[in-house]
């Protein structure tokens, strides 16, 4: 279970998720942007974690899995959060973001991103369900998630709650809009500076931890 709760942390970290967030943040009447924007994503997201977290436990394939693949699978996911927080602290992903920034001086924004300034809650509500299918880190979750043998009902909740963790960057600023009406665009603002200067130190120590322990749990497996 832990695992699942570290990978729904991972899923977290999505892009597009914090582009669309910061554009909606900027605009006139954020809140309702926000909240449109998270109905959507839930629906979408809800809807196919739970058609694939049952279908996985129909199918022998989660069996074979969970016997044969599940160790090299961890030292897999292992080795690669080591090598996601080498880069982070290295800034590899820094250089390689101000390439693609230089690729892109002369382009348009996406159209989502255009349609996205439009300001209605009903078009967010249609990107978020568009643009939140399922990444890496949701898929991994949701085998994890299969493996575990609960009941359909705490199957159901696991798969909200791992959606609830995972869209945290919407629901952080309608929390903070909820109960600080009036403080909360400039503790949004403090927030997203502290994040710029602090994300890729901690990012890098949480994937190295990570993959530390997923490596000596499938190594663990494998003897």
């Amino acid at each position: 279970m832990g695992e699942v709760v570290v990978l729904s942390l991972t899923a977290a970290l999505n892009p597009t998720l914090l582009t669309a967030t910061t554009v909606m943040l900027l605009l006139p009447n954020p809140k309702r942007l926000l909240l449109g924007y998270l109905i959507g994503a839930m629906v979408t997201s809800v809807t196919l974690g739970l058609i694939i977290v049952f279908a996985l436990e129909d199918s022998s394939v989660a069996s074979t899995t969970r016997h044969t693949l599940s160790p090299l699978a961890d030292i897999a996911l292992g080795a690669l959060a080591l090598l996601l927080g080498l880069a982070l602290a290295r800034g590899t992903d820094r250089r390689v973001s101000e390439r693609h920034a230089r690729r892109r001086e002369d382009k348009p924004p996406p159209k989502w991103q255009r349609t996205l300034r439009d300001g209605r809650a009903r078009t967010t509500f249609v990107i978020g369900a568009l643009l939140t299918l399922p990444g890496a880190s949701y898929l991994a979750g949701l085998a994890k998630t299969s493996k575990l043998g609960y009941s359909t009902a705490v199957t159901v909740l696991i798969v909200i709650g791992f959606n609830v963790v995972m869209l945290i960057l919407l629901e952080g600023p309608l929390l903070a809009f909820a109960i600080w009406p009036e403080r909360a665009p400039l503790a949004i603002e403090h927030a997203k500076r502290w994040i710029g200067r602090n994300a890729r130190t901690y990012a890098a120590r949480g994937f190295f931890v990570i993959g530390g322990l997923l490596l000596i749990k499938g190594v663990a497996g494998l003897l």
